[in-house]
């Protein structure tokens, strides 16, 4: 008999095998595998206990709190391993964040030195009576005042503003050298191209060996300034290799070496032609110590740029301040001096402490800077047969050198300042000499009263020179802040055909230098100046690999 049908069932139609195996592999091969051990499974069960569940499992397993608490110890561990790292991270960012707000905002600023425009201290910087300032306002002109101090300083009136740690002694004191500096800390944060200045005739004491603090890991151009002031007939393609080689020692990477004269325009065509090539966008700070010379740098580079840019031409209308007061500029200036992009900023100079700059009063700064082309100053003179050895030497109040042992044409020739004198006394004389003729003679310290409260030459260093070759300079003495003295073992000549130096080769000079408490001196090679210097001169002997490494020069 048929079953009777049902219309309200249907069994699915089977899949074919290819499906089944397709569409659950792993269902598939787990059941193969399980029914091939199923026999040996069978056969060990009735010979073996079952096996106990492992730690973890069935009644043993932890439960949520037990979790919850592991999680929570794991992280504790985690947290002990990494939080110097934590710290570290989170106190750069801080630092990075606080450096980031100095940066310069849109505060209307003075275009000569860069100090925030103000209208309540008259003698202060940025000072700008009320009139002025709200009818610039008006007319959205406040980028074209100058301030009442930038306005002294362009008629030669010295007003200092800088105090503090590498500050200046009297005159006005608005803020301080670290405070400067600190308007710089954003810098090493920034994208950007740093060109360094540095000032030959002050080339140890104005070279900032800690440069990285400020520019951080932007590229450098090394700008050598100054070079007019170096004696007649020096050949600067030996200062340009005496100065990479100086460079090269201190480790500071630069992209490149120019030597330049803001006055005469040497060099400077060399400069903007790198900046453009090698700021692709940035923009570019003027960075160096205090009286290095910015700003004057700043209107050779856009005076010859105006030749050829509508921007820089335009710029140079409101172009920073010139002046012979260390500390000019107060405060980042920006210009816009590129057709391409990018600003050119002039900024404060760096006061350094160990310069002879930061120990003397205000009113006798403009002693210490050379007005014209340097000129050796030799001691004793070719027609004189005064021995160096038992005598000391003054340059004007702030160093004292005693020879204590010397060869009989030992001679030393001092480059600076030609307004500051020299005189050399016997070493039993000197203090003497030193106490009746400071602020007299020995200036500065200027006047009796300012010298009754100088702290005298207190900072005392004894030097033992060895040389080698007698027709050469041994080396040079470089007083921070002023100038530098070359140390010649045999520099005069004689007029005895019998008066040999046989025997005297590699000796050593022995020297005692006095100076102001923090201010520094160095001893280096010595700097070929003038015409014989090219005769004595030795150019590094490098390989190829070194010479490629080595930055390149230019004038």
């Amino acid at each position: 008999m048929a079953s009777p049908h049902l219309p309200f069932l249907s069994l699915p139609k089977p899949l074919p095998p290819l499906a089944v195996a397709v569409a659950k592999p792993h269902r598939a091969l787990f059941l193969t595998h399980h029914a091939r051990a199923a026999p040996a499974s069978a056969s060990n069960a009735a010979s073996s206990p079952p096996p106990t569940p492992p730690d973890g499992v069935g009644p043993a397993a932890p439960t949520r709190g037990d979790r919850f608490i592991g999680r929570q110890l794991a992280a504790e561990a985690a947290a002990r391993v990494l939080a110097p790292e934590d710290a570290e991270r989170r106190r750069r960012r801080k630092e990075k964040r606080r450096a980031l707000a100095r940066k310069p905002s849109g505060l209307a600023s003075c275009y000569g030195c860069g100090a925030p425009l103000q209208t309540a201290e008259e003698g202060a910087p940025g000072y700008v009576d009320l009139a002025t300032y709200e009818l610039k306002k008006r007319h959205h002109q406040l980028r074209t005042i100058l301030c009442g101090r930038c306005k002294l300083l362009s008629h030669g009136h010295m007003v200092t503003a800088v105090g503090g740690h590498g500050g200046y002694p009297g005159g006005k004191q608005f803020v301080s050298a670290e405070e400067l500096r600190e308007k710089l800390s954003y810098l090493r944060h920034e994208k950007a191209l740093i060109v360094k200045l540095v000032d030959i005739v002050d080339f140890n004491g104005s070279f900032l060996a800690r440069v990285r603090d400020f520019a951080g890991a932007n590229p450098i151009i090394l700008v050598i300034t100054k070079v007019d002031l170096l004696p007649r007939d020096t050949d600067l393609n030996c200062i340009g290799d005496w100065v990479v080689e100086s460079v090269v020692k201190k480790k500071l990477n630069v992209l490149s070496v120019h030597l330049t004269s803001s006055k005469s325009l040497v060099g400077i065509t060399g400069v903007i032609s790198e900046i453009q090539q090698e700021k692709k966008g940035r923009d570019v700070y003027i960075l160096g110590s205090a009286n290095v010379g910015k700003s004057a740098f700043i209107s050779a580079m856009l005076r010859t740029m105006a030749y050829k840019d509508p921007v820089a031409a335009a710029a140079q209308k409101y172009k920073p301040i010139q002046s012979a007061v260390p500390g000019t500029t107060l405060g980042p200036i920006q210009i816009e001096a590129f057709l391409g992009g990018g600003k050119l900023y002039d900024t404060p100079g760096v006061h350094l402490h160990h310069r002879q700059a930061a120990v003397i009063h205000a009113d006798d700064l403009p002693s210490l800077a050379p007005q014209s082309r340097l000129k050796g100053r030799c001691y004793p003179a070719n027609d004189t047969d005064v021995e160096l050895s038992g005598n000391s030497l003054f340059w004007a109040g702030l160093v004292r050198i005693d020879v204590i042992k010397a060869l009989p044409r030992t001679r030393l020739t001092f480059y600076g300042p030609k307004k500051l004198n020299i005189k050399m006394v016997p070493t039993t004389e000197a203090d003497q000499f030193y106490k009746s003729e400071v602020g007299v003679t020995l200036t500065p310290p200027t006047g009796k009263e300012r010298a009754e409260g100088w702290a005298g030459l207190q900072g005392v260093r004894e030097l033992k020179i060895k040389y080698e070759e007698l027709d050469r300079p041994a080396c040079d003495i470089a007083i921070s802040g002023l100038g530098w003295i070359s140390v010649e073992p045999s520099g005069v000549p004689s007029n005895n055909p019998d008066d040999s130096l046989e025997g005297y080769d590699n000796g050593e000079l022995n020297l005692t230098v006095h100076v102001p408490k923090p201010v520094e001196i160095f001893v280096r090679p010595p700097l070929p100046v003038g015409k014989a210097a090219s005769q004595w001169y030795r150019y590094q002997e490098l390989t190829e690999e070194e010479e490629e490494l080595r930055p390149k020069w230019h004038y």
